[in-house]
């Protein structure tokens, strides 16, 4: 049986990390296609975007490894299935129970390696790309700046430049437009300009030479007036910006930077601040049941009192929904390390039915699951953010809904009481990722 095992495992091997790689790859375009032209020819060395790059590599693992577990185990199986050593080994009296045993306790141990890799390797990872890129910003606030596009990041103001440069800050063809005063609106346009941040980074601050100010008044008839300058200066607030000191030590960490540990105290804090939100209401609830039952009671305080009842509902809903934020994290750190030990439910009767060991066949299908568990990911995060479903719920149905599908389908396997005509399915792949082999069954 040991034998038996060793030859199985190894069958996975090859494909399990050819796939991870693969998945890696496809994560690193998409990410390099969208932040590629913001990092590039801005003055930033190649040993920066090197880190940046190394640091997002974290993210794109987690979600790569059970993808590779179910690649590899149809794969695996599928190639078992193709030159008939499944029915060898069930003829010899092994059942496909235990032939799962091996890659089940395999991905076990997969979960648990990435259970550990959640919780004390990827926060660290998001944290350290959070204040990495901090600091490139302060270093270049053009970087958030794009040439001959409108920015939003300030309140009350959209900025639209026609040029920055790679080796400063300097800008070229600068157009402000300040809505921050209901009463006035003003559009600033210059030349050229600087910008930089106060040595406190809160405020942002635009040095702009040979330019105008148009300013309208709409309080007075819309009053129009033209200043013109050589040197102006701007200063605005940078919270639009995200810039803080970024000491790692001290800087605060986001539910993405935190371990489940660490957002457990954070959602008992948010539970018990909302419990005594809650306990208040009640309270103000009882005092204004209890003065409307006197005659004397005064109209207005019970206004105040239902306004007051009415606030403290808010606010713990909004405690409520701030917990549930974390607990979703949480759930998430869990939900997607099972996935492993699901998709090997999944992909042993699949692949044993495909009777085909080939990758094509092994990335379609696993990318078809695999679309669907995280599309079930996305939708219920989108859910329990909203507060209308539980947070557990929201990250393990797709986890419940795949493993009911898997141990389905592994059980009319192991009865060979299953029988999927693939030949249809065949037909939908590109020709490159099909095999011309006939299965033996057809033939027959």
């Amino acid at each position: 049986m040991i034998i038996l095992w060793r030859h199985i495992l190894r069958a996975h091997i090859l494909p399990f990390f050819f796939s991870i790689l693969l998945m890696m790859c496809v994560f690193l375009l998409q990410f390099l296609m969208k932040y590629l032209d913001q990092l590039a020819g801005k003055g930033l060395s190649a040993a920066i975007i090197t880190e940046l790059v190394v640091l997002n590599l974290a993210w794109m693992l987690v979600l790569a490894v059970p993808m590779g577990v179910l690649v590899a185990t149809l794969m695996a199986f599928g190639n078992l299935a193709s030159t008939n050593e499944i029915t060898a080994i069930r003829a010899s009296g092994v059942s496909l129970y235990k032939m799962m045993a091996p890659v089940a306790i395999a991905s076990v141990l997969v979960c648990y390696a990435m259970i550990l890799f959640n919780n004390d390797v990827l926060p660290n990872a998001n944290h350290r790309t959070r204040t990495l890129m901090n600091d490139i910003s302060r270093k270049k606030p053009t970087l958030t700046l794009v040439p001959g596009m409108f920015t939003q990041l300030i309140q009350g103001h959209t900025i639209l430049v026609h040029k920055t440069f790679e080796h400063s800050n300097d800008l070229e063809g600068v157009f402000i437009f300040d809505y921050s005063k209901p009463s006035y609106s003003t559009t600033i346009t210059a030349q050229r300009g600087t910008i930089s941040f106060s040595p406190d980074y809160r405020k942002l601050i635009m040095d702009l030479w040979n330019g105008e100010i148009h300013q309208v008044n709409t309080s007075i008839n819309g009053q129009y007036r033209i200043i013109r300058f050589e040197k102006h200066r701007i200063v605005m607030e940078a919270e639009g910006f995200n810039f803080q000191r970024t000491n790692q030590n001290f800087t605060q960490r986001g539910d993405r930077e935190l371990s489940a540990s660490d957002m457990r105290v954070k959602v008992d804090s948010l539970q018990s601040r909302q419990h005594n939100e809650e306990q208040a209401m009640q309270q103000a609830d009882s005092i204004l049941r209890a003065g409307s039952s006197h005659p004397s009671g005064r109209a207005t305080s019970s206004a105040i009192i239902r306004q007051t009842i009415e606030n403290k509902k808010f606010v713990a809903h909004l405690y409520e929904l701030e917990a549930g934020k974390y607990l979703v994290e949480i759930h998430k750190k869990y939900s997607i390390p099972f996935a492993c030990i699901v998709f090997v439910l999944i992909g042993a009767p699949l692949g044993i039915m495909a009777r085909r060991g080939t990758f094509g066949v092994g990335a379609s299908l696993s990318l078809g699951f695999f679309t669907l568990y995280w599309a079930c990911l996305r939708g219920g995060e989108t859910l329990a953010d909203h507060g209308l479903i539980a947070p557990w719920l929201s990250m393990w149905m797709a986890d419940i809904f795949l493993g009911i599908v898997g141990i389905y389908l592994t059980y009319k396997m192991a009865n060979e009481n299953l029988h999927i005509d693939w030949s249809r399915f065949s037909k939908l792949l590109p020709k490159s990722w099909r095999t011309d082999a006939q299965d033996p069954e057809q033939d027959s």
